[in-house]
């Protein structure tokens, strides 16, 4: 297997990458279960693919460590296995957001857990927030799986980005607090920590949010969402 995030300049992205590559592996013994990036960190995705058939491999699964299917899914990943050439059989699995407008149980399951770690079970109100994309259908995804949260949750739950698109997480937190909603918690829809994270901390807690949850990163139900992809696929 073969997991490939966006890549940031901050290190602490690809250790987070590194670890959910060592929690996917700890669940697939005799499995080998490689990370790479597309950007910013080495190795990418080709040159893995390239070093794995030079070893005598021949069937790989990738797995894009994305929650959109926005450009990165469309046109880069396809690219990365165009470039590693022949010589593998490389199954791309979905990415981890919701697929055929279904959000898998396991990736809300792991939002609550880190909502539940940032704020208990005191928040009135929350807001999604996630990178942001100008693709209209990844919006869209992200937007059902803010619905699903916030049904599971028994609160509203509205949906911020920190680029790309509107509202940005400041202006949401607001919103909830003028309609009435005293105690606002952010849940972040982000498998890795780095920039886009650290500015939506602190714009939200400026604007009154009472937590700001954690990315992703390596918890046992994003491993799980992965070696679903990966069944799903191969």
């Amino acid at each position: 297997m073969v997991l490939v995030a966006h890549g940031s300049r901050d290190p602490r992205a690809a250790e987070a990458t590194r670890a959910l590559a060592r929690a996917v592996g700890a669940g697939c013994p005799g499995r080998s279960v490689l990370p790479a990036w597309l950007d910013h960190t080495d190795p990418g995705p080709a040159d893995v693919l390239r070093r794995l058939a030079a070893d005598g491999h021949s069937r790989v699964v990738l797995v894009p460590l994305l929650l959109t299917a926005a450009y990165h899914r469309k046109v880069d990943i396809p690219a990365a296995v165009a470039a590693a050439g022949a010589g593998l059989d490389v199954r791309v699995t979905e990415v981890l957001g919701p697929t055929g407008g279904v959000v898998d149980g396991r990736l809300l399951a792991g939002l609550r857990r880190r909502l539940d770690e940032a704020a208990g079970a005191d928040a009135d109100a929350v807001v999604l927030a996630a990178a942001g994309t100008r693709d209209a259908a990844a919006r869209a995804s992200v937007g059902r799986v803010a619905a699903a949260l916030g049904t599971g949750l028994g609160v509203p739950c509205r949906v911020s980005y920190a680029s790309a698109a509107p509202p940005e997480v400041g202006g949401a937190v607001r919103r909830l607090h003028a309609a009435g909603a005293r105690r606002v918690a952010v849940a972040a829809y982000f498998l890795a920590p780095g920039r886009f994270h650290d500015g939506v901390r602190a714009a939200a807690r400026s604007a009154g949010a009472v937590a700001v949850a954690d990315p992703l990163t390596d918890l046992p139900e994003l491993a799980e969402l992965v070696w679903q992809r990966v069944v799903a696929a191969a």
